[in-house]
């Protein structure tokens, strides 16, 4: 399944190259930088890929959010729109939940009562809508904006040790198989 996943991976995303052919995306794509997997570019685009897929909860604005945001900050932008991600149909209604609970929490109000009724009755798009417009915005925003910090520093810090692991890793088996060349003459 692995094999099947990257495979398709491979032909859906575009390549550097590709992306260098159009007018839109040239300057963003040429430069190198953005594209090299390095100890400094990888957490950075994991950071960018988590704080805007959780803020932005739009699906075709968080790539682009996400690889625009990699410029200033020079991050991996190949990371940064796979973290994107993790808000996802399956995630997304508990990342939207815990966001107004903890802007509840932090004090602006939700109205959570309003929003479990529109559950259980099924409730339209546009009474959705006047719900999260009335009352529950400030709550939405701000509970998305602290998830969003969080899981950002948290993928960062991670992403730094998995990137000291792995190339640590790397570089052990490197000098055991220089070793172990070097004892077999």
């Amino acid at each position: 399944m692995r094999g099947g996943i990257s495979g398709w991976a491979r032909r859906m995303i575009p390549t550097r190259e590709t992306l260098v052919k159009s007018r839109f995306v040239r300057p963003l794509a040429a430069r190198p930088e953005l594209w090299r997997y390095n100890r400094r570019s990888v957490p950075r685009g994991i950071a960018v890929g988590l704080f805007v897929g959780i803020f932005a909860m739009v699906p075709g604005v968080q790539i682009v959010g996400a690889a625009l945001l990699c410029v200033p900050v020079r991050g991996n932008v190949p990371l940064a729109a796979g973290a994107t991600l993790l808000s996802n149909p399956a995630t997304t209604p508990m990342i939207l939940l815990a966001a107004l609970w903890l802007g509840s929490f932090l004090g602006l109000d939700a109205d959570l009562t309003t929003f479990q009724s529109l559950i259980n009755r099924n409730a339209g798009l546009g009474e959705w809508a006047n719900w999260l417009v009335s009352s529950a915005a400030p709550a939405l925003v701000l509970g998305l904006l602290a998830i969003a910090a969080v899981s950002a520093v948290i993928g960062y810090i991670a992403s730094i040790v998995i990137w000291r692991w792995w190339t640590g890793r790397r570089r052990r088996l490197r000098v055991n198989r220089a070793l172990g060349g070097a004892q077999g003459v």
